[in-house]
Formats: structure tokens, C-alpha cells, sequence
């Protein structure tokens, strides 16, 4: 699923004493985010065909209270990588490649993505559409606005969802996951507004139920975090020296998940790593294209070198073992 921040800030805080002011429980904050609504120009019967009978989901709240807090220690990589670049994924993301290779081909020649990576976040998220998620996403979103956690995310997507219908998406096909996203490419609401394609020309971006819409979405998605064309996410390698890896640490901090980029080097030249003892498994690079190194399950095991564009896939999930396994997929599905 597309990763959520957890940041909150001053818009969290208004939301929190706009709410309080209202009073009146769940009922009374669906009328605050009504409210909102309405200020960003949502039609009055949208807000009412979404809103009915909308009751506060505990479920959603104990899923959300049991998720797994920061921790210093870090599992290996190899158990992760067996269960999310495994057989099932790997055949699925060959026999969808092979159902819609001309159609793959045309969009990557229009965004610049190559279809093995669409096809490995679509394996990644839902196993190509076979679980997409079945909680109903305004209450959901709803719930977890009002539990206050992270409301000011929550409530800008409960927004988006109310935007969605005003679209002309149906009220029906509003289910996906507990946290709020849904479809094949498990996309929030604000994603879905800002880069849903229409990939098979009907007139409505369908990424639940058609193929085309889900793949020139995903595609979209890449396409506008920056994904630049030609040039591969990493490649595993092996660290044939010793290294200095005090020096070659990175003392630039990332605002977005400052614990995952901590794990990265400093960039050097494919050239320059190769200089000093890590060396690529496969010629998937060139020597002049700038990489990071990382060593997931620390020194004495693999490591890959990672380029630029595999910051565009921490941009869907931010998490290396997510990523890792992305890019792994991707090749083993194009082998």
C-alpha cells in the first residue's frame, strides 16, 4: 500500500480544535468534515450519498492502534524477499506481461516506465487484483479522521474520496483497505484524483477492474515522482574489499523517512564503487551513473547499488525491503 506520513503539523491542530468545538461525537465531526467539504466546492448530494449511515468502524482503530511502532532492529531482508518475490508473483507478473504486451509496450513508450516495474508494484500490492482490500473506505477514512491520530491526513482523504464521487466514481466500488486505499494499485483518494488514468479510452479511470486503467495509472504515478527513463533501480553487487563505511555514510537527512535513506551511502560512480571493491552482479548499470549502496542485511551479504530511480519506488512505499523486492520482481519477472 502507498505509504502514509505520519507527520502532523497546524493543520492537524485546527482540525483537532475545529472537531472538539463541534462536539457531538462521530456525528458531530461528520458534520465538520461536511462543512470542509462543501468549502472545497463538493455538490450537497455527494456529501449525502457518502455520508449516509455512516457509523464509526472499531475495527479500524484497533488495526490501527496494533501497527508496529520504530524499532532499532532490523529483520533480514531474505525473509521478506521469499515471500513477496516468490513463484506465485513471479508467474502471475509473466503470464500479465504476456496478456498485455503490446498495450505494456505503448505505455511505456508514452510515460517512460518500464512495464516490468508496473507490473511489480501491481504483484506487490494486490498480487495482480486477487485482494484488493473489502472495508467500506468512507467509513474507514471517517473513523480513522475522528480517532485523531493522523486526522489531518485522514480528513484531506476523506475529502478527496467526497471529490472522487463528485468525479462520477460509484459510491459501490468505494472499498479497498482498512487504512483507505484501494483498487489493483492500492492508491489513496488524493492519488487516485491526481494521476488515475483513463488507459482503455471509456471515459472513467477504472483502476478496480480494468487492466489498462490499473497499469497507465501505476505508470502515471511513476512517471510524475520522477521516474527517469533508460536507466535501471539498482543491481545487486558484491563488496569484494574491505570498506570504510564510516566515510562513506551520508550526513544529508531526509524530511520523508530519515530512517530508511539513513541506511544509504553517500552517491558515488558505478566507476567509483567498482574502485572500491563493490562490484555490480550484472552489467544492468553504467560506470557513470551515480548509485547509493546499500547493504540490507549489513556487512558480508549482499549489497545493492541503487540509483535514483529507486527513490521514486521508496516514493510509493517507503521501505527498503519494499523496494528491494519491487526491483527484484521486476527483473525476474522480464527474465
Amino acid at each position: 500500500m502507498l505509504a502514509l506520513s505520519l507527520l502532523s503539523g497546524p493543520a492537524s491542530a485546527q482540525a483537532d480544535a475545529q472537531a472538539e468545538a463541534a462536539g457531538g461525537g462521530f456525528q458531530g465531526y461528520l458534520q465538520y468534515l461536511a462543512a470542509k467539504a462543501r468549502a472545497d466546492g463538493v455538490r450537497e448530494q455527494t456529501i449525502a450519498t457518502v455520508m449516509a449511515g455512516l457509523t464509526e468502524n472499531p475495527r479500524v482503530i484497533a488495526l490501527d492502534r496494533a501497527q508496529p511502532g520504530t524499532s532499532s532492529s532490523i529483520p533480514a531482508f531474505a525473509g521478506y524477499r521469499r515471500t513477496h518475490v516468490d513463484a506465485a508473483r513471479i508467474g502471475g507478473g509473466r503470464r500479465q506481461y504476456a496478456a498485455s504486451a503490446d498495450y505494456l509496450a505503448g505505455i511505456e513508450q508514452r510515460y517512460g516506465v518500464p512495464p516490468k516495474i508496473v507490473l511489480a508494484i501491481w504483484g506487490h500490492e494486490t498480487n495482480y487484483g486477487s485482494y484488493t482490500g473489502d472495508f467500506d473506505l468512507a467509513r474507514s477514512l471517517a473513523t480513522l479522521a475522528y480517532e485523531g491520530r493522523r486526522r489531518a491526513l485522514f480528513a484531506e482523504e476523506f475529502i478527496a474520496l467526497l471529490k472522487m464521487v463528485d468525479r462520477g466514481v460509484p459510491r459501490a466500488k468505494l472499498v479497498g483497505s482498512w487504512a483507505g486505499a484501494f483498487g489493483n494499485p492500492q492508491f489513496l483518494p488524493s492519488v487516485y484524483l491526481r494521476v488515475a488514468q483513463d488507459g482503455d479510452g471509456d471515459g472513467f479511470a477504472d483502476i478496480w477492474a480494468s487492466r489498462r486503467d490499473t497499469l497507465a495509472s501505476i505508470a502515471n504515478y511513476f512517471r510524475d515522482a520522477g521516474w527517469r527513463p533508460g536507466e535501471a533501480w539498482g543491481v545487486a553487487s558484491d563488496v569484494t574489499a574491505p570498506l570504510d563505511r564510516a566515510a562513506l555514510g551520508t550526513a544529508l537527512a531526509s524530511p520523508r523517512c530519515p530512517q530508511v535513506f539513513a541506511r544509504h551511502s553517500r552517491w558515488k560512480t558505478v566507476r567509483e564503487w567498482r574502485a572500491l571493491g563493490v562490484v555490480p552482479r550484472a552489467p544492468t548499470l553504467t560506470d557513470d551513473t551515480l548509485a547509493s549502496c546499500l547493504e540490507p542485511d549489513g556487512p558480508g551479504q549482499t549489497a545493492y547499488l541503487l540509483t535514483g530511480n529507486y527513490r521514486v519506488i521508496l516514493d510509493y512505499n517507503c521501505s527498503n525491503f519494499y523496494a528491494l523486492s519491487v526491483g527484484l520482481l521486476a527483473d525476474e519477472i522480464a527474465r
